[in-house]
């Protein structure tokens, strides 16, 4: 089986294709550009993920065989363009924002320097993969401001697609989450893993307290025992009984938490369990999380609504070309000027504006006429945004495997340490917290 991820794209990417090298122009030297018009609903960030992603399965974008057979047999595209894919590799450039950073309307998340032929191809993988994992950690960085601290673990491989999953697991990680519930992610990108037993290993037992002990001889009084599948009243003392005043945690999964959570945390001190602490389980999302910061729950695992995007399955991010090269070797900006749906031409140079204690106040985007030309003034308190990932088809491996993961973790909490408090404050409806603004360049 082919390990190319050449096919993971739309048809009429490679019927332009088709037609670019018979018209010739398909070695024109074009910018493409990736953004979003606007924030999901209710977003007032969004934050950037999958790039690592994008940047190995750019790696792996070749036409062997198996490719070329297919296309060919399903007449796809001439036998022209066939010959032309079977020497294709990725030889432009890739700038773009840093995994991680957050991103407003127009930020142009990742910019693809590269002839039409090379470029275009690539539309439908960027997107695919920067769309669904920026929605994932955009919801999921909204989790973390709303649990305040305490840590989360994301736990909804059941809830969506099994590559999907992975990908879920690896967005949520960059936005601050502490661990995940899938392997293959824990083995992919090094997220740490989690999890001990289900409903099911209790109603496996002949009673509770057969599965309590099961367990604890198996992992050690540190686990986390479930303790609603029948009493939560009863299933605490069993807890106790049976693990001790070593008992890790217990977990809830089901009824009233906020309710639950402060009368099992009641039982627990009462039966001297003061060390133990309580996981909940429940369908949380970024709310239900808030509505439970007054109570003394210690940690959350969340399913559904962060690998769907807490309902924004998508970014809502486009690929589109904002210059190419003329005849003469100019560069000339292209924009979309259809209703709702227009662009700004040009290469674009992103800075962040900060204030004089550091706090972000809008997102800047000096659009170059001439590429190479306008920046922010030199008095101007900003960040530049743009970093440079792949150079000539030479891609820097700092962002990619484990060690990019992380380092885009590490990023995405610089990055939100920069925003104004109201822009981490849940709101239904609520505009992005800083402006994006368009300076002309030169």
């Amino acid at each position: 089986m082919s390990t190319s991820t050449a096919l993971l794209t739309d048809r009429y990417e490679l019927t332009m294709l088709d037609a670019a090298l018979r018209d010739g122009t398909a070695e024109r030297r074009c910018l493409f550009e990736v953004f979003a018009r606007t924030l999901p609903h209710d977003r007032r960030y969004g934050v950037v993920a999958g790039t690592g992603r994008v940047l190995e399965l750019i790696r792996d974008v070749t036409f062997g065989p198996d490719e070329l057979d297919w296309l060919a047999a399903n007449d796809v595209v001439s036998a022209r363009t066939l010959e032309w894919l079977a020497d294709y590799r990725f030889t432009g450039t890739i700038t773009g924002y840093h995994e991680g950073e957050l991103y407003f309307p127009g930020s142009p998340i990742l910019t693809v320097e590269a002839s039409f032929a090379e470029g275009v191809i690539l539309e439908t993988l960027v997107l695919s993969v920067l769309n669904y994992d920026s929605s994932v950690a955009s919801a999921a960085a909204r989790m973390v401001s709303a649990a305040g601290g305490r840590p989360l673990a994301e736990m909804g491989s059941r809830r969506t697609g099994e590559r999907s999953a992975v990908a879920a697991a690896r967005a949520a990680f960059i936005a601050g989450f502490s661990a995940t519930s899938n392997l293959e992610a824990g083995r992919s990108w090094g997220i740490p893993t989690m999890g001990t037993a289900a409903h099911a290993f209790t109603l496996l037992h002949d009673t509770e307290e057969d599965a309590f002990r099961s367990q604890v001889a198996t992992m050690g009084p540190g686990t986390t025992l479930l303790v609603d599948t029948y009493d939560v009243e009863r299933g605490t003392a069993l807890a106790v009984e049976v693990a001790g005043p070593e008992l890790g945690a217990v977990r809830l999964d089901s009824g009233d938490l906020p309710a639950l959570v402060a009368s099992v945390r009641a039982q627990l001190d009462s039966l001297g369990n003061h060390h133990t602490k309580i996981t909940v389980t429940n369908d949380l999302d970024e709310y239900t999380i808030a509505a439970l910061a007054a109570t003394p729950v210690d940690s959350y695992g969340v399913g559904t609504s962060v690998v769907t995007g807490s309902g924004s399955v998508a970014a809502g991010m486009v690929y589109k070309l904002v210059a190419h090269r003329t005849v003469d070797g100019e560069w000339m900006p292209v924009a979309k000027k259809s209703a709702e749906k227009t662009s700004i031409g040009g290469k674009k140079r992103a800075v962040r504006r900060l204030n004089a204690r550091g706090v972000a106040t809008a997102e800047v985007l000096y659009v170059e006429a001439a590429i190479g030309g306008a920046g922010p003034r030199s008095s101007e308190n900003a960040r530049d945004l743009l970093h440079t990932f792949v150079t000539e088809g030479v891609i820097d491996e700092r962002y990619t495997g484990a060690a990019g993961v992380l380092a885009a973790r590490e990023h995405r909490a610089k990055a939100v340490a920069e925003l104004p408090a109201e822009g981490l404050r849940l709101a239904r409806g609520g505009e992005p917290v800083i402006p994006t603004e368009y300076v002309a360049g030169a």
